[in-house]
């Protein structure tokens, strides 16, 4: 029964994963570099790092923290600029040098992030905060019953009910609630590409499932791409098509899911996979710093 269990399992993971290699490239880069301070105090924090991300394609980025994924996702967003290197989107150089063209680009390329609390503005209601989506995809001169009809679907699509979110404030709703306010956020805006770093971090696993499932079902559902920042390889390898390892500032390993956490070639990979404690198992502390 057990082993049914496991292969039920095994199942599920394997059936996220698509053929993705003739889908067209959303973004990419050659030899992105993000340097701070100077002379003695100059710090490498992404070296030189190359990526392919596809259309609707599932990436995971995976390091510990200090390595550099998180930088290197503001990067992606256009938050931090480059030291060296460029960024292409949808075949072309990434071109932010003005306001216009950033909010342009950012119509395109959203986030969700590890802390809920901190990525909504404290003076602006719920209403305000999905009415706002709506404008930047257009919708600014739709009838009122029609704005309302997008907010129900979007929060119907989270698993919550509009009318009890109206007039209300983010810092009202619990962690979860407000994790599920993010991605009613992106099921209005409809990016084509979503940076998501830790966005599972800071609830409990039965929400965290909930969570990803329904990540996973907007993948589907516009053909979306999504770049996960995360510390768990486990994780990783259950949701990705593809998987990047990063170590201090630069990618180690990248590859298939498959490639990268059945058949790991890099030590800090094999390192990263022999650190997730197993039920089973004695756990092995040998790798643990002092």
């Amino acid at each position: 029964m057990k082993m049914d269990n496991a292969k039920d399992q095994n199942t599920v993971t394997l059936d996220r994963r698509r053929d993705i290699s003739q889908n067209p490239l959303c973004l990419s880069g050659k030899g992105v570099t993000r340097v701070f301070g100077t002379g003695r105090r100059q710090m490498t924090a992404v070296d030189h790092v190359d990526f392919e991300f596809r259309k609707g394609e599932l990436v995971s980025i995976v390091g510990e923290s200090g390595s550099g994924k998180t930088t290197l996702s503001r990067m992606l967003l256009g938050l931090l600029s480059t030291s060296d290197g460029e960024i292409w989107f949808e075949g072309k150089p990434r071109d932010i040098s003005t306001r216009a063209k950033k909010r342009q680009y950012w119509k395109n390329i959203q986030a969700i992030f590890q802390d809920p609390f901190s990525s909504f503005n404290v003076f602006h209601k719920i209403d305000d905060v999905l009415l706002d989506c709506i404008r930047m995809t257009g919708g600014r001169d739709l009838p009122k019953e029609k704005k309302t009809e997008l907010m129900t679907q979007a929060c119907s699509f989270v698993n919550l009910k509009f009318e009890e979110l109206t007039n209300k404030y983010p810092f009202e709703l619990s962690g979860g609630q407000m994790q599920r306010l993010m991605i009613a956020r992106i099921f209005l805006l409809k990016p084509r590409i979503l940076l998501a770093d830790e966005p599972t971090s800071m609830i409990d696993a039965c929400s965290r499932a909930t969570i990803l499932d329904m990540l996973l079902n907007l993948r589907d559902e516009i053909g979306m791409t999504v770049i996960f920042i995360t510390h768990d390889i486990g994780l990783a390898y259950y949701i990705s098509d593809t998987v990047y390892i990063m170590e201090h500032g630069k990618f180690v390993e990248h590859g298939s899911a498959d490639e990268v956490i059945l058949s790991p070639k890099a030590p800090y990979t094999k390192r990263l996979i022999s650190d997730v404690p197993k039920i089973h198992e004695a756990w092995d502390l040998s790798t643990v710093e002092g």
